[in-house]
């Protein structure tokens, strides 16, 4: 069986008008044109469609069960059409981003924020503990990571943010700007676990420092972090924004201060690979605006 959908739309275009004259108007033909065409789709299915009235058309029995089969038929029709559009002009309808939880809060939605109706929409999964190359496979056009992607993607490097030490502001410390790690170390201390991104990168700075860990609480949330430091119960190290009025000091170190790197990363092949490579810019762009030219990827 031949299936035109063409036809189709002749079809459910006479149906909706209820007549084939108001049909051809619409679909912009004549009557006579209409008329040939529905006749070959029913030759063609080989069954009736109308009963022909006068100048009415009735739909039969079988084309009313048809009817919304070919509804959803042409829906899918369209929607393949559309994403085939998409795929040609390298655009992207949807964007699927794979971000860690804390470069959400802080940075991802205040950009998303930023973006237009000529922009994507945004669908946000939280990133695969995995890393880029698992959250790209599982689907995400774009994946924000803290650590250098594998080779396999096409990455950029966005920003390069402080990791903090927050202390209360009626703390000692509170107008000091930064703290060297020997000293952070002798104070009690609210720890993220070694799954997330700070904690690796204090723990590497500890090392170089030549110290150790005195009094830690270890938790698995920067808001819970952040927390227990304003309830006085240590000083938090997190590379979250400020909150709850703490006061963030910078950590020094051996090596330089603490900071951790974010890049994106995306499949090279992806079809909108182009435009991928322009939202990482104006994603980097945004850290800069928001956080000042010391953030800018170098």
């Amino acid at each position: 069986m031949s299936m035109d959908l063409r036809l189709l739309r002749y079809f459910v275009a006479t149906a909706d008008a209820g007549s084939a004259t108001r049909a051809a108007e619409l679909l912009h033909v004549t009557q006579p044109v209409l008329s040939r065409q529905l006749r070959q789709l029913e030759a063609n299915l080989g069954v009736p469609l109308f009963a022909r009235e006068g100048r009415r058309l009735r739909l039969t029995r079988t084309a009313m069960d048809l009817l919304p089969r070919a509804r959803d038929l042409l829906a899918h029709a369209d929607d393949l059409e559309r994403a085939v559009g998409l795929l040609a002009s390298g655009r992207l309808d949807e964007l699927h981003l794979a971000v860690p939880s804390t470069t959400l809060t802080d940075v991802l939605a205040p950009f998303l924020a930023t973006l237009g109706p000529d922009d994507p929409v945004a669908m946000v999964r939280e990133l695969d503990p995995r890393g880029a190359v698992a959250a790209v496979r599982a689907g995400a056009d774009l994946a924000i990571v803290t650590r250098p992607p594998g080779r396999s993607l096409t990455s950029r490097a966005l920003a390069v943010l402080p990791v903090w030490a927050y202390v209360r502001p009626d703390d000692p410390w509170a107008g000091r700007g930064s703290v060297d790690v020997r000293d952070l170390v002798t104070r009690p201390l609210v720890l993220l676990t070694e799954d997330l991104r700070p904690r690796p990168l204090l723990d590497a700075a500890v090392e170089d420092a030549a110290v150790g860990y005195g009094d830690v609480l270890e938790v698995s949330n920067a808001q819970v972090a952040l927390a227990l430091a304003a309830s006085g119960r240590g000083v938090a190290i997190v590379s979250d924004d400020p909150r709850f009025g703490l006061v963030p000091l910078h950590i020094e170190a051996p090596a330089g201060r603490v900071r951790i790197r974010l890049y994106a990363a995306w499949d090279p092949h992806h079809h909108a690979a182009e435009a991928l490579s322009a939202l990482a810019d104006r994603l980097s762009a945004f850290c800069v605006e928001s956080y000042g030219a010391e953030v800018a990827a170098r």
